[in-house]
C-alpha cells in the first residue's frame, strides 16, 4: 500500500486485517490489525482498536492501541493512556500518558533514522 503525498491519510479500519508490509509517503491511521512492518514518511496513529505485530517507523507516532514490536519515531512517540507497547523504542521525544503500559527498552537520540533498525530487539 503506497500513498503519493505526505498530506494523504491511509486508514486501516476496524475489522481489517493486513498480513505483510505497509508503507506510505503520507500518514497512516490504524484501527484494524497489521501483521508485518509499517512505515510512513509522515505520522502513524494507532487507535484504541488498532493492533500491530511488526516494526513501526515514522516521523511522529501515536499509540492508543497495542503494538508488539520495535518502534522508531524520528521526532516524537506518544503512548496514550490505553496503549500497550511490548518492544524497544528509539525516538527523540517520548511522551507516556498515565495508564499506558510499556515493556521494553527505550533510547533517546537526536538522529533516529541514522540507527540500524537491526539493533532493535523485541
Amino acid at each position: 500500500m503506497i500513498s503519493e503525498s505526505v498530506d494523504e491519510v491511509t486508514i486501516i479500519s476496524s475489522g481489517v486485517v493486513i498480513e505483510g508490509k505497509v508503507s506510505s509517503n503520507g500518514n497512516i491511521r490504524v484501527d484494524g490489525k497489521i501483521q508485518g512492518n509499517i512505515k510512513a514518511k509522515g505520522s502513524i496513529t494507532i487507535g484504541e482498536t488498532g493492533e500491530i505485530t511488526g516494526e513501526v517507523q515514522a516521523e511522529l507516532i501515536v499509540i492508543g492501541g497495542t503494538v508488539n514490536a520495535s518502534v522508531q519515531a524520528k521526532e516524537k512517540l506518544t503512548l496514550e493512556s490505553k496503549s500497550i507497547l511490548k518492544g524497544d523504542i528509539i525516538t527523540r521525544i517520548l511522551v507516556i500518558e498515565a495508564g499506558a503500559r510499556f515493556e521494553g527498552n527505550s533510547k533517546m537520540t537526536e538522529s533516529v533514522f541514522n540507527q540500524d533498525s537491526s539493533t532493535l530487539q523485541s
